[in-house]
């Protein structure tokens, strides 16, 4: 029998709020991560920030904001009310504190449960907040919660507002950087969702007049949609709506200016309506399917006391407007079906080009059904969980999951049984799976979906990944393509991001799809080890360490030992993303890397190569790589 343990009234502990964020930083800002990722936590600390911003200027307080951010600082500034002068620092060191328990001063707001800037001085190296309130102002500084300077009010002659600078806690967030373009895109959402605001973010300013209209607009190339977007907006409600020539559906939902990445039932109840709606209009029971089919749609509401599912507000759970208010079901349906089919009328154009791309997509669905069907059956003789795939034991679409495991979920894409070999000896078998291609992939640049269950390769990863039927049911919330830092296996990277452009643009755009960053060479002696990432980190290791050390070069992934492969899988993982920015035509980038311009692009991944250094897919003419990372 073990050695009981004494439960005592030692036993009772007693944190305080700053100890409590710094112990347990997944229940109020979601993941940590190192800034890879576009939910990860100091993302989740700019939102907190700018949240509040926010919500002043929906209560008509303030139109433009101020966003700075360096490497490892960020500065907010807005022209609202301000902070009340004497309780400037309980609203940022005391929880369940703050004006938005008040509901006639914070009608519908983003947050109301006065944890968010708590959060973020608690998780900060150094926190300071600044209010001016009518002529007089007011500064508190913090380090990692803990109150370093508490000024006396002073006079100003500032304009009213508040002021927040922080810089994340490297021990907490180890080895993390900001992403620009994720930055961007948090901007832009806000914008779009605050007609009038302007934001003026380093030094670019971000406004917009049309809202959900300019979303669209930026997200999809003008090029490949069908029809017009249709931007409809009411009381509390607005939505924009096209058809494209891609693949899959692409949705961006928002609750009180919040972008709620997973959605909700919001989102849920906008699909709903668009499908009745258009079965209704045009008197046919057409396939859900078929009328989702290249869906880029955007939805934003405003309820009364949002219920998220999490803190970090990601996705909607409430059921109802408000206290009082209808369900959001009918909210949402009411309105999509008045508004949509009311325009559907006024523009028979627009009706008739929607027609003409649900029949498209009515065909493309019946002309594989067989060949589905086959794939299917094929996959599963495949015995696809013990050969092709070792899996994990959490799944990103397991409701009933523990969040931190599920957003640490993810499946490595490998090239041959020896990269794979080590990598599954070595990974977390709770959250890291393994998926071992068998030779090159073919590339389906320009063919039609009907490839996929046609191809086994294709066929088995699509059904590995559980996106048959859309990224609803992804069982990974990173895929990572693991592949050799050489000539082939950059092709390889070239041809499994074809795949995924060609046929789930949407996972990409939703952040899914990353590289994994592996150590090109190991510098060592008898005391040290350092592994490096490129050929400077090569020269400082060898010139820290002297007296002539060992120097191992790894040319495939295959060649570094499962024990080792641990160490870069593990807490320290560096994964590059691939960031489709919003003026890139995913048309035009695959006909340059997969189409008959073989010598060019031959030439351009040579040029690129570095040996070490990952590929970066941006604009092929361009010196300098770009934001497209694909290794």
């Amino acid at each position: 029998m073990a050695n009981p343990v004494n439960y005592t009234e030692d036993s009772i502990k007693s944190l305080d709020w700053r100890e409590h964020i710094r112990l347990r930083p997944g229940m109020y800002i979601g993941k940590l991560g190192d800034g890879s990722a576009q939910d990860d936590g100091i993302y989740v600390l700019v939102k907190e920030v700018i949240d509040n911003s926010i919500d002043e200027h929906m209560m008509g307080y303030g139109r433009t904001i101020d966003v700075k951010i360096s490497e490892h600082r960020v500065e907010v500034r807005d022209y609202g009310r301000g902070i009340p002068l004497g309780k400037v620092i309980d609203c940022v060191s005391k929880i369940n504190t703050g004006g938005k328990y008040d509901s006639g001063a914070f009608q519908k707001s983003v947050g109301l449960n006065g944890v968010g800037t708590k959060a973020v001085n608690a998780l900060s190296e150094y926190f300071k907040v600044q209010s001016f309130r009518d002529g007089e102002s007011k500064v508190a500084e913090f380090e990692k919660g803990v109150l370093i300077e508490d000024k006396k009010i002073e006079k100003t002659s500032e304009r009213n507002g508040t002021k927040v600078i922080f810089s994340p806690d490297s021990t907490v967030f180890k080895n993390f950087h900001f992403i620009p373009e994720y930055l961007e895109n948090q901007i832009w959402n806000y914008a779009y969702l605050n007609a009038g605001l302007t934001i003026n973010y380093n030094g670019k300013k971000y406004f917009s007049d049309k809202g959900l209209y300019d979303l669209l607009s930026n997200k999809v190339d003008e090029e490949t949609i069908r029809y017009p977007i249709i931007h409809l907006k009411g009381n509390d409600i607005e939505m924009a709506l096209t058809h494209s020539n891609q693949y899959g559906e692409e949705y961006y939902s928002f609750v009180n200016g919040q972008f709620t990445t997973q959605g909700g039932t919001h989102l849920a109840a906008f699909r709903e309506a668009i499908v009745k709606t258009v079965r209704e209009f045009y008197k046919k029971d057409f396939d859900a399917s078929d009328i989702r089919q290249s869906v880029v749609g955007a939805i934003a509401v405003r309820v009364q006391e949002p219920v998220f599912e999490s803190q970090t507000k990601t996705k909607l759970g409430s059921q109802n407007v408000g206290p009082e208010g209808p369900t959001l079901r009918t909210f949402v349906n009411d309105f999509v079906k008045t508004e949509l089919d009311n325009y559907l009328h006024k523009n028979p154009a627009t009706a008739d080009a929607l027609l003409k791309r649900i029949l498209q997509s009515e065909r493309e669905r019946k002309e594989i059904s067989g060949i589905k069907k086959l794939a299917n059956e094929r996959a599963k003789k495949a015995n696809l969980h013990n050969k092709k795939l070792r899996d994990c034991r959490v799944h990103y679409d397991d409701a009933k999951a523990d969040e931190d495991l599920k957003n640490n979920t993810m499946l490595f894409i490998t090239e041959g049984d020896s990269a794979s070999g080590s990598i599954t000896k070595s990974r977390d078998v709770q959250t890291q799976a393994v998926f071992s291609l068998r030779g090159k992939p073919l590339n389906c640049y320009g063919m039609t979906k009907k490839v996929v269950y046609e191809n086994e390769e294709f066929n088995l990863l699509q059904h590995a990944l559980n996106i048959e039927d859309g990224i609803e049911g992804l069982r990974y919330r990173k895929i990572v393509i693991a592949t050799d830092a050489d000539v082939d296996g950059m092709h390889i990277r070239l041809l499994i991001m074809t795949y995924f452009l060609q046929f789930f643009p949407d996972l990409v755009k939703n952040g899914h799809l990353f590289i994994l960053d592996t150590p090109l060479f190991r510098v060592r002696n008898k005391k040290e080890t350092i592994y490096c990432y490129s050929d400077e980190e090569r020269q400082r290791a060898i010139h820290k360490l002297g007296n002539k050390p060992e120097i191992t070069r790894f040319k495939g992934l295959g060649e570094i030992s499962p024990e080792e492969f641990g160490k870069f899988i593990g807490e320290d993982i560096r994964l590059e993303p691939i960031i489709l920015r919003k003026d890139t035509k995913i048309a035009d980038l695959l006909g340059f890397y997969m189409g008959k311009n073989t010598p060019d692009r031959q030439n351009f991944i040579i040029k690129n190569l570095k040996v070490e250094k990952d590929l970066a897919l941006d604009d092929p003419k361009s010196e300098e790589p770009g934001e497209e990372e694909a290794a």
